[in-house]
């Protein structure tokens, strides 16, 4: 008798973003390495977000200007932020890195000056 195997593939990190501030509302949920260029256009307002990632080293940007611009905000590891105002230097983000990796400060730079992703990274 033949078994079937399933195989389930989780993609990290996992990025939840909330319309509510404390991880309330509607949920949009985002998986692997991905950048939001414009978060309210793609999202809407949001105002809480949680990241996973069993890695250490995964990396979240906060932009504080669409397509990468402006300040920028970097956490590693696991966040949750339950209030997204005045997050960045007060201001909200406006743009998101999500990485499973660890993405250096001069890397992040570079993506701030071109607005273009590393290899692996899809757009949103």
């Amino acid at each position: 008798m033949m078994r079937k195997v399933t195989v389930s593939q989780v993609v990290f990190p996992r990025l939840a973003l909330f319309r509510n501030e404390f991880y309330r509302g509607r949920r949009f949920v985002v998986r692997g390495n991905v950048g939001i260029r414009n978060l309210e256009r793609a999202f809407g307002d949001i105002e809480s977000l949680r990241f996973f990632s069993p890695n250490a080293n995964a990396t979240l940007v906060l932009f504080s200007e669409p397509n990468f611009r402006g300040r920028f905000r970097v956490f590693r590891g696991s966040t949750n932020i339950g209030d997204l105002d005045d997050i960045i230097g007060g201001e909200e983000p406006e743009s998101i890195i999500s990485s499973n990796r660890r993405l250096t400060l001069a890397q992040i730079r570079t993506i701030r000056d071109t607005g273009r992703l590393p290899n692996g990274f899809r757009t949103i």
